[in-house]
C-alpha cells in the first residue's frame, strides 16, 4: 500500500491506485462502457410525474429507504425496557452531529411528559437566596451553544469479558454527540449567590427515579449547561424535554433529564445510594469512586460486522469516531494489520474539546483479511489503551469506563467480525 495513498493524498491517484490491486474499478468501468447502465441512460418513473409537495411531511422525516437507520435496544440486556438503553445507529452515520431521533436512550424509570408551563427548576441549600425558575424565566438568561458528547458509563462495557456484540452499533453505541443550547449552570448558581462554604451540588430530576447525582462545585461553576434545545430545537421527550443538565466530558449518568432540584452542600451526598451507583469493580473487589471523566476513546464504523464491504478489493474509506472527555482529539492512529504497523488517519476538522471527531482513512483493500483498529491521543498525550492493558490494571469485574481498542476482523469475502486478538 502507497504511503501517499494511505494519507489520502488526491482522488485520482487514490482511483488510480486499484490497478495494482487487480483493476477491479477499471473493469467495471469497461463493463459500464460496453453494457450502459439503465439507471443512467434510460428515463425512470421519478423522473416522469410530479413529487410531493412542500407540506406532504410538516415535521420532516427521512425517506423509506433509510427506515433501517434507528436505534436499537438489546433485550436481553436488562428486564425491562422502561429502566434499559438502546444504541445510537454510529455504524449509518457520518460526520459528528447525532441527530436527536437516533440518539441513544437511557431510563431509570421511563421517558415522562413534562410541558414547559409545568416545569420548575429549584436551586436551594447552601445559596444566599433560594430560586425557583420556570422555562421562561430560563429563556430570559444569556445562553450559549456548545457540542458535546454524552457516553453512558457501560458504553463498550460488555467487552470487559470478551467479544460480545456484534457492530458498533451495539459496542460503542450508547453515545451521542449534539450541539446543546441553553444557560450555564454557572450563571444560576451565580444567581442565587452560593455561599462559601457551598462544595458540591446534588442534581436531581423530575422522573420517579430522580437519578440524583452529587457534582463537585468546580465543575458546576466551569462548563456545565442547564440545555433546552438540541441541534437547534427542543429536547426530544427521551432526552429530558424540556431542561436537562449537561456535564461535558462527564459520564452521562451525571446528565439528569428532566432536571428539577440544585442543591447546593458542603459535602457530596455520599449516603444516598445513588451517588456511589456507578463504580468500577478491580480485580482484589475493591471499587473505584467518582470516576466521572471518559477517557479518550475511539472506534472505527465503517468496515464494521454491520457495514461489511460488498464492492470486492479496491478504494475503501475506513471512518469512525474519536473523543475524550478531558479535551479534545489531536490524532488517531489506524491499522489494518491488527497493531503490527500503524498509520495516521486524516481529521474530518480539528478536534473540539468533550466532543466527537471523525476521522478517515482512504485505502485500497488487497482482497485479503484485515484485523482493522483505532487508537486515539488527545490533547493531554493521552493514548488510547489496548484490552490487555486495560485489564492488567483493573481486571474483568467492571461493566464501567472501558476504553479499550476496538478490533474488527474483516474477512475476504467483506464481512466483518468482533474479535480479541492477544
Amino acid at each position: 500500500m502507497s504511503d501517499d495513498i494511505a494519507k489520502g493524498t488526491t482522488r485520482r491517484g487514490f482511483l488510480s491506485a486499484t490497478a495494482a490491486a487487480g483493476g477491479a474499478l477499471v473493469a467495471a468501468g469497461a463493463a459500464g462502457a460496453a453494457t450502459p447502465d439503465p439507471l443512467i441512460m434510460e428515463k425512470q418513473p421519478w423522473a416522469t410525474g410530479l413529487g410531493d409537495g412542500v407540506d406532504a411531511v410538516p415535521y420532516g422525516m427521512p425517506i423509506k429507504f433509510e427506515s433501517h437507520v434507528v436505534r436499537r435496544n438489546v433485550s436481553w440486556l436488562t428486564a425491562d425496557v422502561i429502566s434499559s438503553i438502546n444504541f445510537t445507529p454510529i455504524h449509518a452515520l457520518d460526520g459528528t452531529i447525532t441527530p436527536q431521533g437516533c440518539a441513544f436512550e437511557r431510563h431509570h424509570s421511563g421517558a415522562i411528559e413534562l410541558s414547559k408551563d409545568d416545569y420548575r427548576l429549584m436551586i436551594n441549600g447552601l445559596v444566599e437566596t433560594p430560586l425557583v425558575f420556570t422555562y421562561a424565566d430560563l429563556e430570559r438568561f444569556p445562553r450559549v451553544t456548545h457540542t458535546y458528547f454524552c457516553e453512558c458509563a457501560a458504553n463498550t462495557g460488555m467487552e470487559w469479558a470478551g467479544s460480545q456484540l456484534n457492530g458498533s452499533q451495539f459496542t460503542h453505541g450508547m453515545i451521542h454527540n449534539m450541539e446543546y443550547t441553553g444557560v450555564t449552570l454557572r450563571t444560576l448558581l451565580q444567581e442565587a449567590g452560593v455561599k462559601p462554604e457551598g462544595k458540591w451540588v446534588f442534581v436531581e430530576g423530575s422522573d420517579a427515579s430522580s437519578n440524583g447525582r452529587s457534582i463537585p462545585i468546580e465543575k458546576a461553576l466551569n462548563d456545565c449547561l442547564i440545555a433546552f434545545k438540541a441541534n437547534g430545537e427542543a429536547l426530544r421527550k427521551e432526552h429530558g424535554y424540556p431542561v436537562r443538565l449537561v456535564v461535558p466530558g462527564w459520564e452521562g449518568n451525571m446528565w439528569v433529564k428532566w432536571l428539577r432540584r440544585i442543591e447546593v452542600g458542603d459535602a457530596p451526598w455520599e449516603q444516598r445510594e445513588e451517588t456511589s451507583k456507578y463504580t468500577d469493580t478491580m480485580a482484589d473487589g475493591t471499587s473505584r469512586k467518582w470516576t466521572w471523566v471518559m477517557d479518550a476513546k475511539s472506534v472505527i464504523t465503517a468496515p464494521s460486522p454491520q457495514v461489511p464491504i460488498t464492492h470486492g478489493p479496491g478504494p475503501v474509506v475506513i471512518t469512525g469516531l474519536a473523543w475524550s472527555g478531558r479535551g479534545a482529539i489531536k490524532r488517531v492512529d489506524v491499522t489494518v494489520d491488527g497493531g503490527k504497523t500503524w498509520h495516521e488517519a486524516r481529521l474530518a476538522s480539528p478536534g473540539q474539546p468533550m466532543a466527537l471527531t471523525r476521522f478517515y482513512f482512504d485505502h485500497v483493500w488487497d482482497g485479503t483479511e484485515m484485523l482493522l483498529q483505532s487508537r486515539a491521543i488527545d490533547e493531554t498525550g493521552y493514548v488510547q489503551p489496548t484490552k490487555a492493558q486495560l485489564r492488567e490494571v483493573r481486571g474483568v469485574n467492571s461493566v464501567y469506563h472501558n476504553n479499550c481498542i476496538q478490533t474488527w476482523w474483516v474477512k475476504a469475502s467483506g464481512e466483518a467480525e468482533n474479535v480479541e486478538i492477544s
